[in-house]
């Protein structure tokens, strides 16, 4: 492990390299999608009391960890208990596989930012637009190629250089430009040609914060908070290395409470924000039937929201896709962070060669999960029913099994075997107040174990 270890320069350095991983694709795709389905205000209330107390649990046990030890993932957990070590091969495996497809997704990104660039924008509204441009063979790899360059340079740069330098210029851009689409959607409206019915920005806000119970039963309520309970894991990075890796990066007098609580007040305005930006919009144009998860909101409902908002559609457009460049770039940089970090701890690598081995390897996994649509193209039926490709077994083996069974080890082995009162200590360091610490505690060794073996159930079909 390298004496002279890489740092932050200080608590906001942190703070926006650790928000601009947290702020994803997970947030702008997965997020309104979730709360249009499930109770607009309902599940918004649940996502915000889980965001301070389960989301809280785990995000300070994971950042502690990494200051604790001053290591990667892949040693980290080890430090602490050698038995217990193994859990940072699972540390390092689960960045290592989401890594690949992040890069994919971010040249889908990137294309669609082109077309909006060079003035193309009503290519991206055509029907099959979409599914005729990954099945192609080059041109995704072109694109899945700038974005892993764009990735190797920012991450080779080092942290505080690279990361922290970058995260400062755009966080605050993409805050920006959040905020503007979000004011914009409050003032669009539009009449349905076959109803007659006219849908204002100002109905799509109350879809998504007026909670709506009709209907609901106690099986639907759980289903609701289970729904946000897995949007942590996106929306905060967690059970990934990321957030034990920039933990090895903070300075022992930052304030860690106090920086946490920054993170999940920034993560969460962002992804309420997400929500109040294309909620109203999507509503105004498409209803709610036009809701949709994952690529089929971002590169198919919402071309076609641009294109209904007239002359200024394309313009709307080159912002939305810039903001979300932005969101997966700091997001794949940080996968890619923990991924160096762990093997710069674990042989004592330099961070040029890190980086070097770990970009092409996973450049070499990024191009087998762009031929997933075309060449190498299979369907697979994974246990929770659903139908995949090489990308979504990728994202199913990470996000579905490999985090919760990451996240539940981890409670179990701070929660009993270490003990949690190391970790608090953490917190306390240079006489700094951890008032959560009592609900810290029951969180780490009952309530958060518990959900998280619900979800991981959920993950194999079983209920």
């Amino acid at each position: 492990m390298e004496n002279n270890r890489n740092t932050f320069s200080g608590s906001l350095g942190f703070v926006l390299a650790a928000a601009g991983s947290a702020v994803g694709l997970g947030n702008i795709w997965r997020f309104p999608y979730l709360a249009a389905r499930d109770g607009g205000g309902l599940f918004l209330a649940l996502y915000i009391i889980l965001a301070v107390t389960f989301g809280f649990t785990l995000l300070i046990t994971e950042v502690a960890i990494g200051r604790r030890s001053g290591q990667g993932p892949l040693t980290a957990y080890r430090f602490f208990n050698k038995r217990w070590g193994f859990l940072g091969i699972f540390s390092f495996v689960i960045p290592y596989i989401i890594y690949p497809y992040y890069c994919v997704i971010g040249g889908w990104v990137l294309k669609y930012l082109a077309t909006y660039v060079t003035n193309d924008s009503r290519l991206a509204v055509s029907d099959g637009f979409f599914s005729g441009f990954i099945i192609q063979q080059w041109e995704p790899l072109a694109f899945m190629a700038v974005f892993a360059m764009m990735c190797f340079y920012i991450v080779y740069k080092g942290v505080e250089k690279g990361i922290e330098k970058y995260s400062r210029i755009i966080m605050p851009a993409l805050l920006l430009l959040v905020v503007f689409i979000c004011i914009y959607s409050f003032f669009i409206s539009h009449t349905d040609p076959q109803t007659g019915v006219t849908r204002t920005g100002i109905d799509g806000l109350k879809v998504y914060f007026i909670p709506n119970l009709e209907g609901m039963t106690l099986k639907g309520f759980l289903m609701v908070a289970l729904d946000a309970t897995s949007q942590l894991f996106f929306s905060l990075s967690i059970a990934m290395g990321i957030m034990v890796t920039y933990g090895s990066y903070m300075k022992k007098d930052v304030n860690l409470g106090k920086a946490i609580d920054h993170i999940e007040i920034f993560d969460t305005a962002i992804a309420i924000l997400a929500g109040m930006m294309i909620i109203p919009a999507v509503y105004v144009f498409m209803g709610t039937e036009g809701m949709s998860a994952g690529p089929g909101l971002i590169f198919v409902a919402l071309p076609k929201v641009f294109d209904s908002m007239g002359a200024f559609g394309p313009i709307m457009g080159l912002m939305f896709f810039t903001m979300v460049t932005f969101a997966a770039l700091t997001s794949a940089v940080s996968i890619l962070e923990a991924i160096v970090a762990g093997v710069m701890d674990k042989w004592g690598w330099s961070r040029k060669k890190s980086v070097a081995i770990m970009a092409a390897t996973g450049f070499v996994w990024s191009v087998l999960v762009c031929l997933g649509y075309n060449i190498f193209y299979f369907e697979y039926e994974l246990p929770n029913g659903a139908t995949a490709q090489i990308l979504d077994i990728f994202d199913y083996v990470s996000n579905n099994v490999l985090m919760p069974v990451l996240a539940i080890c981890t409670c179990i082995m701070f929660g009993w075997v270490v003990k949690p009162n190391l970790l608090v200590g953490e917190m306390r360091l240079n006489g700094y107040s951890f008032h959560r610490k009592y609900l810290y505690i029951v969180m780490l060794k009952f309530i958060v174990p518990a959900m998280l073996a619900v979800l991981l159930l959920g993950a194999f079909g079983i209920y």
